[in-house]
């Protein structure tokens, strides 16, 4: 150091002494880590909710015992009391390894959404241990009689509850609401996997997973292993490994890189990461098996033991709302809405099938800040769900919902609720597969699934009562404690002997800290070889990632393999919606006469809708300001004649319906709906305003209106009173 200049010879002491002192910072918060653990492991793991709660039904006590419990979340002090008028909200966790908590993390979160808006809020959790001969129809019994309830203790709700699943939570969801439609409000799948092989080409590598461990024998083997129970450490572990440079080196720098400041959120982060729970074997073997290789969720083909019952997406009939985001790589928007394009063939058939799917893309925001992040709960979660009455009013079909901040210019600025304004762009399943780059890489899936089922079959008939003689519950629980996801923790706790060590130099660090300055160039220049660390790291995963790719293609592409396995080449190909059956085409036939019927009777209130939807039929555009100003009028009428938003809905639905059928017929028989001139004219002032609300009217909007006022005769009248 003799050839320091003075100066760079003090900034080099104050950086050895802060960076020394981070570092004994950084050892105490990993054995606070540690200890925390092990404290929340003694308590039973409780679900890490930031809100107090009850338990009004635990499912170990249901006729089909499952360890899912319903809670009710008890409004924090400060909130207003929840309205049981109210749509009760009912929040759904993922059961993927960690225990429940996400969905209610922090106020900020879909949990303090609901609470902040007076709903009444309910969560389904679980416990660390599953119920002995528990299984995947276990848990669908039991959510079914949470759902039923929930509706019990609500009987005078605005509408259903509203359902949001998180992340695997999210194809629970989709079959708890395919099973139990009668019950279900619209449903909320935040970053939720429902079409498994979907993805493209050079990302998402953890769709190749399965095929390259040979299918879902491993699941099984897994849990021989855990004497009939899955660790859901091999989960977290899994998703640790996708991304390495985050695992290995950028959460634990970003600690101690900013330790002063960071320890509160690092242990309340980790604390939900590093809670890991239980599922018996048959429950992994049955995702693995179904959902991971099998992909049968969107396929149809889920169905009970007994075969009495089938998983059927079409059965929705309450909004289906995605939000996924381009830079999640564990559910990628393809995995999140591929699932269309598999179940129905074009909008028509969404809209004779009565559905309305609504979308939403984040640009780029990470798997885990679906859930956690402040700022995507205040915009995009909050904005999806009080849009919740303006969805189930949209006319059936597909929509992207594009939320934007509001500005002092924005036209109808008054009847925007919040700072951001949320629109619905009809869509079509074009758009949907224009998000991939093809599906032709999704028939390599197709020999995954031929080979895991031959595997899986040789495995429990050959190794899987050799691995169970074996196993035991002492040796299942070393194995468990040896997971590095553990392990890890329990060396950086108080059961190390160093560690009370540790914890006094912390507390003599904090007494004399030092911190460098920002400026510091040996500050600087760490941070520059972290960033070549990260770097190198990342670099390592996508050549690592790339190989698997590889691989993958070269293995389940072949046809040579394909054949082996007794799959003909017609048969490797995507899969995509089934022909309609007779009964479906019965069944729209019959549809579209009771809907002919209608075509020249209706309310005044049809005869309203028709109009605004005709108008708004070429702009096809739908947002929150014609829908609230609508409401503000509706709302101003005579209490004893006022539609209710029920009749609303119908109506809306049914005019689209009819609109679709027969453009011209609907148009002409307006005159019908509307018989006396000052119904005519108000129907049309009405609309006029609705359609306004956003904006000047386009040229196309007034020639339609136009069309409607030659129908009406109120051009006439118009020009009668002119000349007088």
């Amino acid at each position: 150091m003799t050839g320091l200049s003075p100066k760079a010879l003090s900034a080099a002491l104050d950086y050895w002494t802060d960076a020394w002192q981070r570092t004994i910072l950084t050892w105490d918060v990993l054995r606070e880590r540690g200890n925390q653990y092990l404290e929340h492991e003694r308590s039973g793991k409780p679900p890490l909710l930031v809100f107090d709660y009850e338990i009004v039904v635990d499912g170990r006590s249901l006729e089909r015992p499952a360890n899912y419990a319903l809670a009710r979340i008890k409004p924090p002090p400060g909130s207003p009391p929840t309205d049981p008028a109210k749509r009760p909200f009912v929040v759904i966790d993922p059961r993927a390894g960690h225990g429940p908590g996400i969905g209610g993390f922090k106020m900020d979160s879909e949990v303090g959404i609901a609470l902040s808006t007076a709903h009444p809020c309910y969560f389904v959790m679980f416990f660390p241990q599953p119920v002995p001969g528990q299984t995947i129809e276990s848990v669908w019994a039991a959510e079914i009689a949470f759902l039923r309830k929930v509706n019990e203790l609500h009987p005078h709700a605005e509408g259903k509850p509203f359902l949001i699943g998180n992340s695997q939570g999210g194809w629970a969801l989709m079959m708890l609401a395919s099973l139990a439609p009668e019950l279900a409000g619209p449903i909320l799948l935040a970053g939720s996997p429902v079409s498994y092989w979907a993805g493209v080409a050079g990302k998402t590598p953890m769709r190749y997973t399965g095929g390259l461990l040979g299918g879902s024998w491993t699941a099984s083997f897994a849990g021989d292993l855990g004497h009939g129970k899955f660790d859901g450490a091999y989960l977290v572990n899994n998703f640790e490994r996708l991304d390495p440079a985050n695992t290995l080196w950028t959460k634990l720098y970003n600690l101690y890189s900013k330790v002063d400041t960071e320890r509160d959120r690092f242990l309340q982060f980790e604390k939900w990461w590093g809670g890991h729970f239980l599922m018996n074997k048959e429950e992994m073997a049955w995702i693995a098996r179904n959902l991971f290789v099998g992909n049968k969720l969107s396929a149809g083909e889920i169905e009970s033991a007994d075969g009495r019952t089938r998983v059927d997406i079409r059965n929705i009939r309450e909004p289906i709302i995605v939000f996924a985001s381009w830079g999640d790589n564990i559910t990628p928007p393809q995995q999140a809405l591929n699932w269309i394009p598999d179940v129905y063939a074009s909008v028509d058939e969404i809209r004779a099938n009565e559905q309305t799917i609504v979308y939403s893309l984040h640009k780029k925001i990470g798997h885990l800040g679906i859930f956690v992040s402040a700022g995507v709960v205040r915009r995009e979660t909050a904005e999806l769900a009080s849009a919740l009455d303006l969805i189930e009013t949209l006319p059936p079909g597909l929509y992207e919902a594009v939320i934007e901040d509001t500005r002092p210019e924005t036209p109808g600025l008054e009847l925007v609720a919040g700072r951001y304004l949320i629109k619905f762009v009809p869509r079509t399943i074009d758009d949907i597969l224009a998000l991939d780059d093809g599906r032709e890489d999704e028939q390599a899936f197709e020999v995954v699934k031929r080979v895991s089922e031959i595997n899986q079959g040789l495995y429990d008939t050959f190794a899987s009562p050799v691995v169970q003689s074996m196993s035991s519950e002492w040796a299942a629980s070393a194995i468990r404690a040896l997971n590095p996801a553990r392990l890890e923790r329990y060396l950086f706790s108080d059961f190390n002997p160093w560690a009370q060590w540790v914890k006094a130099m912390a507390q003599t660090v904090r007494e004399n800290r030092r911190p460098a300055a920002a400026d510091n160039p040996f500050v600087r220049a760490e941070r520059q070889g972290s960033e070549r660390i990260e770097q190198s790291l990342d670099a390592f995963r996508d050549i690592r990632d790339g190989m698997y790719e590889r691989m993958f293609k070269a293995i389940y592409g072949s046809p040579w393999l394909a054949a082996a396995v007794g799959l003909s080449a017609d048969r490797v190909r995507r899969r995509g919606p089934k022909a309609p059956t007779w009964e479906y085409e019965e069944l729209k036939r019959l549809k579209r006469l009771m809907a002919e019927s209608h075509m020249e009777v209706g309310t005044v209130l049809d005869g309203w809708v028709r109009i605004a939807l005709y108008v708004a039929r070429e702009e096809r555009l739908f947002d929150e300001r014609s829908y609230n100003l609508a409401r503000r009028m509706i709302d101003e009428l005579d209490p004893q004649t006022r539609p209710s938003l029920d009749e609303l809905k119908g109506a809306v639905k049914r005019q689209a319906f009819l609109l679709a059928l027969d453009e011209e017929r609907a148009v002409a028989a307006l005159s019908r709906l509307l018989p006396e001139g000052h119904q005519r004219r108000k129907a049309l002032e009405g609309a006029r305003l609705v359609a306004g609300a956003g904006g000047l009217l386009t040229e196309d909007q007034e020639s339609r209106f136009r069309r409607i006022e030659r129908v009406l005769g109120l051009d006439t009248v118009a020009h009668e009173e002119a000349a007088a």
